[in-house]
């Protein structure tokens, strides 16, 4: 029988080159794998479509709750929309991972920009919210690059 592994505990990191800081708060964070397709119809084949896999490229999206990461205490080694941003602006790549924390299930890493970054302040009774889009660059692997 398979086991289901709950949303919650896939969680998205980025290495500061000291240490692996969780992204916070998350609502949410996926990744997204794309393989081009390259196709071509030739008179050799008259009728058939070719097809030959093409460039590998991926995304992983966030989205999570801002939370003040300057005080004095444990949310200062979380990664909220402020050091979000440092990264947009300094537009380096850094590493990521993605990890259950589970011992059996493998942890993802890689290395992207941040290509969007996003906050959200409504009115009212809602929290103020960011989203984010690491942009891969290179293959995913499950080994620590850091």
């Amino acid at each position: 029988m398979s086991t289901f592994i709950k949303g919650d505990v896939n969680i998205l990191y980025v290495h500061d080159a000291t240490i692996w800081r969780p992204v916070a708060c998350l609502t949410s964070n996926s990744l997204s794998e794309t393989r081009n397709v390259i196709e071509a119809q030739t008179k050799c084949e008259p009728g058939e479509t070719l097809k030959q896999s093409g460039s590998y490229s991926y995304e992983v999206s966030a989205e999570g709750n801002y939370i003040d990461t300057t005080s004095v205490g444990a949310e200062i080694t979380k990664a909220s929309h402020d050091y979000l941003r440092s990264l947009m602006s300094s537009g380096s790549s850094f590493f990521w991972k993605l990890d259950t924390g589970l011992t059996d299930t493998a942890a993802y890493f890689g290395t992207a920009i941040l290509s969007d970054l996003e906050m959200t302040s409504a009115a009212g009774d809602e929290f103020t919210t960011f989203s984010a889009t690491l942009n891969g660059s290179g293959l995913i692997v499950t080994a620590d690059p850091s």
